[in-house]
């Protein structure tokens, strides 16, 4: 059996529609097996200008455009809930741009967002998901087998499908690796998901994982805004294991747009998940502001948007970017950071200011916090 590798999950389009279809006409199970495999590309060249990068999965690769998209906003955190007319156009436009890498998760409004991509990935793209807290109950972390099992039916069945990707959203400490990985390889075997990761796990256990069952992808917060993760030694393991590093918030959580519309920590919604991050209260929020300032000097200079310098200095970097949006606007801006390349002088002037620039404050607070780097 051969795996598939992701650092470039996206050409899989077009195998993925066509089975989907196909099934779907014949009223088949959309549950792919684990005899699949994908040595098609999916998404032709012609329609996509630049497949930038290519993600480890173990023996073939396959090429897959970025940025991808990352879908909480759509229902969660960031902003009031959209209503089905505002979010068929933000999708359409990802998929008429070609953007075909979605990252969602079981916690993001208690499966809702599952359920609203499924309905309309099913048709279109590659599909990442997690699971790993207790939505249903308190929202601990959870990872034992039992609680994988039973999140990765109830993905199916909101999804209408497997997800190509499933993760452990959080580390929990107090179940053996042995037993949360032995399940994701279970889950993989018996074809409920092609791949399996991690996110916000620590490199020791991204180590101990992949010694376990390969790990496909690891999803870890990573922007011009926010390096923690250079210190920590994840980079570094999983580029060693040939495992994808999946950077979600590469827009430093709004940070790093040319028109942010908050000028004060009171302008975010009291259901922002911003009002809750230590980066973005008090002073913090104007320190931090101030970086971004200098980041748009650069961009100006590039002729590009800031969004689109920070994207294309983390895509450079051998990492899928997976960045949010509510709006097609933005949505747009995002994709057209593919035609940004930047020299070696570039990279390092980029390098320069974001090393001397730390922001000030903690990525999380309270038990969010407490829930990541094991």
């Amino acid at each position: 059996m051969r795996y598939l590798s992701l650092h470039d999950l996206s050409y899989l389009l077009v195998l993925t529609l066509a089975r989907f279809y196909l099934l779907q006409r014949n009223n088949q199970a959309v549950v792919p097996t684990s005899e699949d495999t994908l040595d098609t590309p999916l998404a032709s060249p012609e329609n996509s200008s630049k497949m930038v990068k290519t993600l480890p999965f173990a023996g073939i690769r396959v090429p897959v455009p970025v940025p991808g998209f990352g879908a909480m906003g759509i229902t969660s955190f960031m902003s009031t809930r959209m209503s089905a007319e505002q979010e068929e156009p933000v999708l359409l436009k990802a998929i008429e741009l070609g953007c075909t890498f979605w990252d969602t998760a079981v916690a993001y409004d208690a499966g809702l967002n599952e359920k609203i991509l499924g309905d309309f990935i099913r048709k279109h793209n590659v599909l990442a998901s997690k699971c790993g807290f207790d939505v249903f109950g308190d929202f601990s972390v959870a990872n034992s087998r039992s609680h994988i099992r039973s999140y990765i039916n109830g993905t199916i069945e909101r999804l209408g499908f497997a997800p190509d990707l499933y993760s452990l959203h959080r580390i929990d400490p107090k179940t053996p690796l042995q037993e949360s990985i032995g399940t994701l390889e279970e889950l993989r075997k018996e074809g409920k998901t092609k791949y399996i990761g991690l996110s916000e796990c620590s490199a020791k256990t991204l180590r101990e994982a992949n010694s376990i069952a390969k790990i496909d992808a690891v999803q870890l917060e990573y922007s011009a805004f926010e390096t923690i993760h250079e210190t920590t030694g994840l980079i570094e393991t999983a580029k060693e294991l040939d495992v994808a590093f999946v950077a979600f918030s590469p827009l430093g959580h709004g940070w790093l747009v040319d028109d942010i519309p908050f000028q004060s920590p009171d302008d975010f919604a009291p259901d922002d998940l911003r009002r809750t991050s230590p980066k973005f209260q008090g002073d913090n929020f104007y320190k931090n502001k101030a970086i971004a300032d200098e980041m748009k000097r650069i961009a100006a200079a590039k002729g590009c948007t800031l969004a689109q310098l920070a994207l294309a200095w983390v895509a450079a970097q051998d990492m899928i970017t997976i960045p949010g949006t509510t709006k097609v606007k933005r949505l747009e801006e995002n994709w057209a950071s593919r035609e940004v390349e930047l020299s070696e002088d570039e990279m390092l002037s980029i390098r320069k200011l974001v090393d001397a620039n730390k922001p000030v404050g903690d990525r999380f607070a309270g038990p969010n916090a407490a829930a990541i780097g094991h």
